[in-house]
């Protein structure tokens, strides 16, 4: 559980470091591309520490989800997980969005498929 925890600590890390705004590109080549093609946040979930339903995975997960309603534009929250998952990681993230956010929110669930890693992405809204 020591690296679940590690992990964990290194997502909050980068929540933290990366306030509400989205990241810049990382090289002139990615500048080309529209802002809507890349994630503002991305990490993967240790699935010990969400076998474990870890306190510390439900408050990064709050903050998640209180970093997409965060965003000047409509947002996509995207969790990659097993089925019986989604419960549970669905009603953390939506712990974090304030109940009068301003921006449309979209959460959708994508089903992991074998040796997939368990992920959140939060990205601008395709199309608008």
């Amino acid at each position: 559980m020591k690296g679940a925890a590690s992990f964990l600590f290194a997502v909050a890390v980068a929540f933290a470091l990366s306030g509400c705004a989205p990241m810049p590109p990382l090289s002139t080549a990615q500048s080309d591309k529209p802002a809507a093609s890349a994630d503002i946040i991305r990490f993967e979930i240790p699935a010990d520490a969400l076998g474990a339903r870890d306190p510390q995975l439900t408050a990064i997960l709050a903050k998640a989800g209180a970093l997409a309603a965060a965003q000047k534009q409509p947002t996509t929250i995207l969790v990659t997980a097993l089925t019986q998952d989604f419960p549970y990681l669905n009603q953390a993230i939506w712990k974090g969005v304030p109940s009068r956010h301003t921006v449309k929110l979209s959460l959708e669930n994508l089903t992991a498929g074998a040796r997939q890693p368990y992920s959140v992405s939060i990205k601008p809204t395709q199309g608008g």
